[in-house]
């Protein structure tokens, strides 16, 4: 690897992992000693500081970090206080579902539900301010309980969730039907 392809190669490690990067683990990456390393490092921060532009690298001891530089933070401050859009997924849409009709329910309730893990999509709904902690249940290890919020409510425009669509009975069946078909035709293979 020649020193503009190391040089590549240490951005894209820096700007993927987010955080600081110890000086061992990316001269071990590149195969190179620490002072190799430490010269690339010097010349990348000089190159970032020279140019016009909006991230730099620095130093924490003995690692490295890709970061913005400080000029550039009230543009940042005034993206970051814009309200972004929240898209949801099928998967979100589904957790957040079995959440307002089951409300309160475990985590453990809901991935009964759902057949597979639901970490991710709870604390994606939390942070989107969906769904929140209720309290906790009063079983062994006391599990988390969840249940929709009022800007839940805003966004569906419901007032309450008794406003929530019930199922038609005939239409569940139909769906049952349809799954239990799928499942031996799949058993069948």
């Amino acid at each position: 690897m020649d020193r503009n392809q190391m040089k590549a190669a240490i951005e894209a490690v820096l700007f993927t992992m987010g955080g600081s990067v110890e000086a061992g683990r990316l001269a071990a990456a590149l195969e190179i000693d620490d002072a190799q390393l430490y010269a690339l490092m010097v010349e990348m921060m000089e190159d970032y500081n020279a140019q016009e532009r909006g991230i730099r690298i620095i130093q924490l001891e003995n690692r490295y970090q890709l970061c913005t530089k400080k000029e550039y933070y009230e543009i940042l401050i005034r993206i970051a206080k814009q309200p972004r859009k929240v898209t949801l997924t099928d998967v979100l849409m589904e957790t957040l579902a079995i959440i307002a009709y089951r409300q309160p329910v475990t985590k453990v309730e809901i991935e009964k539900i759902r057949g597979v893990k639901c970490d991710h999509a709870v604390n994606k709904l939390v942070e989107y301010g969906l769904a929140q902690e209720l309290g906790r249940m009063d079983a062994p290890g006391r599990p988390i309980l969840f249940g929709t919020t009022e800007e839940f409510l805003r966004h569906f425009g419901i007032r309450s969730v008794d406003e929530l669509p019930s199922a038609d009975p005939e239409k569940i069946e139909s769906l049952r039907e349809q799954a239990l078909a799928e499942a031996d035709t799949q058993v069948g293979v």
